[in-house]
């Protein structure tokens, strides 16, 4: 779970504003939880936008509108049904704490061509392998500028490379750098998690176009 402190808090046409004091991993359509400001602004809501610049409030289409003169960074703005209130100094925090949970153990176990008995050492391996490799897949997406569900995969390809991830992770247990455990006289052959076909799966990374 990521942590942020709030340093200034607004409310205009029923959407609140909240001004953290470091960047943010946030994403827009995340779940977070604010805690400490006030009654109003406290709650677990659902990320809007990530304003730039001053927030002003809505046209009559609902859209919103910013004052482009007045940039304010690392702002998080979320729907709030409330009387406005002017911006000013605050304090609590904002939680961010993203649990992706697209592909399952017993997926992964299939995609091996293997049965993990519960419980076991390496059944308690595969959860981690799979806890880890879900949370890697999405974050390496959101950092090329995807916006996902957490609990629904965008797609088969997504799925697949993050379950050929999680495997890849599991099979390199007792590993050292970049190679598989082996007990082989002859060595042992070279492993990578993040594949070039896995990248491909996943769309990763993104090229950015201006």
């Amino acid at each position: 779970m990521a942590t942020y402190t709030v340093t200034n808090k607004y409310l205009i046409d029923n959407f609140a504003v909240l001004q953290l004091l470091t960047p943010s991993e946030i994403a827009v359509g995340s779940s977070i939880t604010v805690a400490g400001v006030d009654a109003t602004f406290n709650g677990t809501y659902t990320v809007r936008a990530l304003p730039q610049y001053l927030y002003v409030g809505t046209d009559t289409q609902g859209d919103l509108l910013y004052d482009y003169q007045v940039p304010i960074a690392d702002q998080v703005l979320y729907a709030k049904t409330a009387s406005d209130v002017e911006r000013v100094a605050a304090s609590g925090t904002v939680s961010y704490d993203p649990v992706c949970t697209w592909v399952t153990a017993a997926q992964v176990m299939s995609y091996l061509g293997i049965t993990i008995a519960n419980p076991s050492d390496d059944y308690t391996l595969l959860t981690q392998s799979v806890s880890a490799g879900n949370q890697f897949c999405y974050r390496r997406r959101q950092e090329s500028g995807y916006i996902d569900s957490l609990t629904t995969s965008p797609g088969g390809d997504a799925t697949l490379g993050t379950l050929m991830y999680c495997a890849a992770l599991w099979r390199s247990r007792g590993s050292i750098e970049a190679t598989y455990a082996t007990f082989d006289g002859m060595g042992s052959a070279p492993q990578q998690s993040l594949t070039p076909i896995v990248k491909q799966l996943l769309g990763i990374p993104r090229p950015a176009v201006a």
